[in-house]
C-alpha cells in the first residue's frame, strides 16, 4: 500500500483492509491473509484498535514481525509470501502485512485442510469457500473460463441452432465452423459437443444442467420486498431474455415527454439505457456455476436493483470495476452478446452507466458485493407508486409540465394514440425520420438522432425498424461491412406520408 499511514489507520475495514490490535488471535488473522490472497489482496494492520482506531502499537516489533512471519510459514498452503514491514505513527510501532493476489490460489489453512481451510474476503468479513467457489478459484488461477468447457456427455443437438442462427442472420451464417470458433461447440475425441456456454446460452434444456440459468423479475410497493405486486420469471435463452427484462420493465414504468427538442422525445421514469446495461453485465459476469437462486431484477419506488450469482472475479475490487477495468468470467457469453451487439465493447459498460448516470442528473449507481452475489443498484430521480396503473396516453399527459398549454397536451395525447394504434416507438419514428431524404450509416444516424449507445441504437431504433419492414440495409448480404447503410422501404416511406411527410424521396 502506498497509502501515508496516519490516513491508511482513518479508512473503513473493507475488501483489502483490516485491523487487529495484536496478535492473541492467531487463527483468525491467518484467515484473513489466506482470504486477501484468495480474492484481491489486502493489507492487515496490527497495532490499532479496530472499532475506535485507538493506536496501540505493538510491543517487541522485531518478535512480533518474527513470529507473524513463522505463523505464516507454518499454518498456510501454498506457502504464501506477504510482504511484512515495520511502521510508525504517533511515536509507535505497528506491523503491517500486504498480501498481494496469488496465483497459487487456492491458499488454505493446514489446520483445517484443503476442502475446510479456504476462505474468501466478502467485504469486511472472511467467508469459507464451498465446492463451486473453490473450483473457481482454481479456474480463475489457471486462466480456464468456465463456460469454455466442454460437456462431453451431451451432443450437438443439446442446442438450439435454429435460435441462434436467427439472432445472428444479420452478423453471420452460423455454420459449423462458425459455431467451433464462437466456442458453442468444441470437438472432443473426435465429435462436436457443447460447452458451458453453448448451453446457457442456446441449451433446449439448460435449467436441467444449470438450474439457476433464468432471471425473475419482480415489482415490490414502496422500498422494501415486504409486499410484492408483480413478478415474472423468464427462462427464454439469454440473449433473448434482455428484451424480456426491459418489456417487463417499461410494463412498470412510467413515460412523459419532453419537448426541449423540435420533435418529442419519450421520457422514462427508469433509465431504460442505464438499466439495459446492467442486466446484460449480470448475465454476461455471472457465476453460473453457483447453485442457490437466479438473477434477479428488482423494481422499487425508488431504485432498481439487479443481482448475479458469484462475486467479483480473484483481483478484482469495486473500485477497480468504476474505473472500468474488467475481467471476463464467461467469455463465451461474452463474444456472442458482443457479437449481436448487445455489449459494445468489453469492460466500458460500469464505466458508460456512470457517464449515462451523470448525464441525467441521477444519483450514482451503486456496484457492491452481498452474500454470494453482486448487487448493482440504479437510483430514480423521482418516486414511483405502485397504486395507479396508466395507461400510455394517462402517462403522457400528466408529465407534460404546467406549462405546455392545453393544446399541445391534446396534441401529445392524439400523437400517442396513434403511436398505440400503429404499434410503431418514438425511437422508430425518429430513425425513419432521419432517411428520409438518404440512406445513412450507423454512425451518421446515431449522430442525426443524438445517440452515444450503439446498443441503445441497434435494439431501440434500428431492430425493431428492420422487423417492422420499415427500414433495410443497402448491402444486405454484407450486414458487417464498414460501407453498409441503412434505407428506407416502400412499406417506410408509406408510413412518413401517411405521418405529414410528404418529402421523402
Amino acid at each position: 500500500m502506498t497509502i501515508p499511514t496516519s490516513q491508511l489507520i482513518t479508512m473503513p475495514e473493507g475488501k483489502t483492509l483490516e485491523f487487529k490490535r495484536d496478535l492473541s488471535s492467531p487463527r483468525n488473522i491467518l484467515k484473513t491473509l489466506v482470504a486477501f490472497a484468495n480474492t484481491a489482496g489486502g493489507g492487515l494492520v496490527i497495532g490499532v484498535e479496530d472499532e475506535s482506531r485507538e493506536v496501540l502499537g505493538v510491543e517487541d516489533p522485531l518478535d512480533e514481525e518474527e513470529r507473524i512471519c513463522n505463523l505464516i510459514a507454518d499454518s498456510i498452503k501454498p506457502r504464501l509470501v506477504p510482504n511484512v514491514e515495520l511502521i510508525s505513527i504517533e511515536d509507535k510501532t505497528l506491523l503491517k502485512v500486504e498480501v498481494y493476489p496469488s496465483g497459487s490460489r487456492p491458499h488454505w489453512l493446514k489446520k483445517e485442510g484443503q476442502n475446510e481451510g479456504i476462505y474468501v474476503r466478502l467485504g469486511s468479513t472472511n467467508r469459507k469457500a464451498d465446492r463451486e467457489l473453490i473450483a473457481e478459484l482454481k479456474r480463475s488461477a489457471e486462466g480456464i473460463a468456465f463456460d469454455e468447457m466442454p460437456l462431453p456427455e451431451l451432443n450437438a443437438d443439446a442446442l438450439d441452432i435454429a435460435v441462434a442462427k436467427a439472432l445472428f442472420k444479420d452478423q453471420r451464417e452460423l455454420s459449423e465452423k462458425e459455431l467451433l470458433t464462437l466456442k458453442l461447440l468444441k470437438q472432443v475425441q473426435g465429435r462436436l459437443v457443447p460447452t458451458i456456454g453453448g448451453v446457457l446460452l442456446f441449451g433446449i434444456e439448460r435449467e436441467e444442467r444449470f438450474s439457476d440459468a433464468w432471471i425473475q423479475c419482480g415489482r415490490f410497493s414502496g422500498t422494501t420486498k415486504s409486499v410484492i405486486f408483480d413478478h415474472i420469471e423468464i427462462h427464454e435463452h439469454l440473449p433473448i431474455a434482455v428484451e424480456r427484462v426491459i418489456e417487463f420493465i417499461k410494463k412498470h414504468a412510467m413515460r412523459g415527454a419532453d419537448f426541449s427538442q423540435i420533435r418529442r422525445r419519450d421520457v422514462w421514469s427508469i433509465p431504460l439505457t442505464i438499466v439495459r446495461e446492467a442486466v446484460i453485465n449480470a448475465i454476461v459476469h455471472a457465476d453460473y456455476s453457483q447453485i442457490g437462486a437466479p438473477l434477479r431484477v428488482a423494481i422499487y419506488d425508488d431504485r432498481v436493483e439487479i443481482e448475479n450469482p458469484g462475486i467479483l472475479l480473484p483481483g478484482m475490487t469495486v473500485e477497480d470495476v468504476k474505473q472500468g477495468v474488467s475481467k471476463i468470467r464467461n467469455r463465451v457469453i461474452a463474444r456472442v452478446f458482443r457479437e449481436l451487439d448487445l455489449i459494445e465493447q468489453w469492460g466500458s459498460g460500469f464505466r458508460r452507466i456512470l457517464d449515462e448516470a451523470e448525464e441525467q442528473n441521477l444519483p450514482e449507481p451503486k456496484i457492491e458485493e452481498i452474500g454470494m452475489r453482486v448487487r448493482f443498484t440504479v437510483y430514480l430521480a423521482e418516486s414511483m407508486s405502485t397504486e395507479v396503473s396508466r395507461t400510455s396516453t394517462e402517462q403522457v399527459t400528466e408529465h407534460v409540465t404546467e406549462q405546455v398549454t392545453e393544446q399541445v397536451t391534446e396534441h401529445v395525447t392524439e400523437h400517442v394514440t396513434e403511436q398505440v394504434t400503429e404499434h410503431v416507438t418514438e425511437q422508430v419514428r425518429s430513425l425513419l425520420f432521419c432517411l428520409k431524404t438518404k440512406p445513412l450509416g450507423r454512425r451518421d444516424a446515431m449522430v442525426y438522432i443524438g445517440l452515444n449507445s450503439r446498443p441503445t441504437f441497434v435494439y431501440d431504433y434500428l431492430k425493431p425498424a428492420i422487423q417492422a419492414g420499415f427500414v433495410e440495409m443497402t448491402l444486405p448480404n454484407s450486414p458487417k461491412s464498414p460501407t453498409q447503410k441503412y434505407r428506407l422501404t416502400t412499406k417506410g416511406k408509406d408510413f412518413l406520408a401517411k405521418e405529414g411527410q410528404e418529402d421523402v424521396e
